[in-house]
Parts: structure tokens; sequence; C-alpha cells
């Protein structure tokens, strides 16, 4: 675990984040650029079983994910809890043909995109999403 400006790394399974301090820099570095300010965010990375059970047990949703975010902001601060499934990030990156740290990271700042009030429901909140997904990978700085 680790914790900076609010911002704290967990792992229900064996996977350790990398360059944590690279992270944290980069996606304080996101919410400044979207003129947002962290109060908490967690980050919790488990395995696929532990992100199905949250997705039915909370979204009433019997299917595997990356990702799941939950949105606790109050007024200006942004708070919240982003729940990865390392196995799907995995996955994902296999079958995308790009490194695990790459769609780690796009996942990552995805769930922070949720927070700052970016959606992905429509055609075009899924093209805007992935815009911004875009843009803030290259700004990581490791």
């Amino acid at each position: 675990m680790s914790t900076e400006e609010g911002i704290s790394f967990f792992s229900e399974t064996d996977f350790s984040l990398k360059n944590e301090s690279g992270v944290l820099a980069w996606l304080m570095a996101s919410a400044k650029a979207e003129n947002k300010t962290i109060g908490f965010l967690n980050v919790i990375f488990l395995d696929d079983d532990g992100l199905l059970a949250i997705n039915k047990e909370y979204l009433k949703h019997d299917y595997y994910t990356d990702v799941i975010t939950f949105d606790y902001n109050e007024n200006e601060l942004v708070n919240g809890e982003v729940f990865i499934s390392i196995d799907r990030i995995k996955e994902n990156a296999s079958e995308l043909n790009i490194s695990f740290n790459n769609e780690l990271h796009r996942v990552i700042i995805h769930g922070l995109l949720h927070l700052f009030g970016y959606k992905d429901k429509s055609a075009e909140d899924k093209q805007l999403m992935r815009s911004k997904e875009d843009y803030y990978l290259p700004l990581r700085p490791f």
C-alpha cells in the first residue's frame, strides 16, 4: 500500500504496482489538469472472482469486467474507489497485443476519469472517454 495526497493502492491478490510514486504523480497531475482536487482515491487490485463478486453484489451484473468505480464525490472534492481485475488486464493486454502496464494504466485513468464526471454509456461519451485516456497516458512521468 502507498499513500500520497489521499491516493492509496491496495492489492487483494499477489499483484504489486510498479513505480507507485510515478503513478501517484501522474494521477495528481491528471487531476490538476482537469481542475480537480482529490480528497481520497483508493485503487484496489483484485482477481476476476473478486471483481465479479462486487459486480454481482453492488451492480447486479453477472459478468467479468476490468474496472468498477464507486463515486463518493463531495462538493468539489474527488472521492472514490476504483476496483481493477488484474486477470482482465492481463487478458485484455494479450488480446490487444499491448503491454500489461499500458493496459493497466489505461484502466486506472479510466476509473479516475469516471470520478471526474466522464461517462462511457453512449457512443459519444465513449469517444470522449477514449480521447481523454489517450491524452493522459503519454503524460505518465515514467
